[in-house]
């Protein structure tokens, strides 16, 4: 089995890797700019007896892309597993301080270079192509169902479209040996989030908004990353699964 993880030098993604390989994935682990930490995660897993290996790649970038899939089979063989957990947060920003490139660069990267991901993954996986089948997992976000937090309206945008793509693309491959899922986390301790809950108050104010009244933590998410990914849900295809401490709540307890 070979797992191609899109943003795997850290937080949510590098917590997969490192699981995925500790249950037999030879992993492919894509990265944009952290790539002390991309080999870093790589070492470890070597080191555990794994197979894996570091991509330099911006999903950004269609060309980017389709290097990083030739060079992920090239080292591992054939992908058969796909987790697209590259991402930006895009800032905080209103609807009227919104910045076109910005904007261009959120959807870039989090909307139309995880579909681009998902078009590569097709053409080797679908038997309609030749291939034997996969699954991939797009890694979404409780923002996406509430609109985001104050100032995060484009990012929950970006993660809303995200799930209703995986839906309609499941339906597309289902019959052709894929299932794809995605996997929604909640305010989750990354390096994405650690500045917001690096101030106590932030952070207990964040807590209060979560049905069990903490953020998650990345290889909680990462369990719930391999469950989609193995054999035990191989009947789960074009869902949602929500990885949110009970969802949201908005009382003061």
């Amino acid at each position: 089995m070979t797992l191609l993880i899109t943003g795997g030098a850290s937080g949510i993604g590098a917590a997969t890797a490192r699981l995925a390989a500790a249950r037999g994935h030879k992993v492919a682990i894509n990265y944009r700019s952290r790539e002390a930490q991309a080999k870093k995660v790589v070492a470890d897993i070597v080191a555990g007896g794994g197979q894996a290996v570091a991509l330099p790649g911006d999903v950004g970038h269609e060309a980017d892309i389709e290097k990083l899939f030739e060079a992920a089979e090239r080292a591992l063989g054939p992908i058969t597993h796909l987790v697209n957990s590259a991402g930006i947060d895009g800032g905080t920003m209103r609807a009227d301080e919104f910045d076109e490139a910005v904007l261009a660069r959120l959807f870039g990267v989090n909307v139309v270079g995880l579909m681009l991901c998902c078009r590569a993954a097709t053409r080797r996986m679908s038997t309609r192509h030749g291939g034997k089948g996969g699954v991939i997992v797009n890694v979404s976000s409780m923002a996406g169902t509430i609109g985001g937090r104050p100032g995060k309206s484009a990012y929950a945008a970006s993660k809303a479209a995200v799930d209703s793509f995986t839906m309609g693309f499941a339906k597309e491959v289902a019959m052709e040996g894929i299932r794809v899922i995605s996997v929604r986390p909640g305010m989750t301790e990354t390096e994405m989030t650690e500045q917001a809950l690096a101030d106590p108050a932030n952070r207990a104010a964040v807590s209060a908004t979560i049905a069990m009244g903490r953020v998650g933590r990345a290889p909680e998410i990462a369990n719930a990353i391999l469950f989609a990914l193995s054999d035990e849900a191989s009947f789960i295809s074009g869902v949602t699964l929500d990885c949110s401490g009970g969802g949201f709540v908005f009382w003061n307890r």
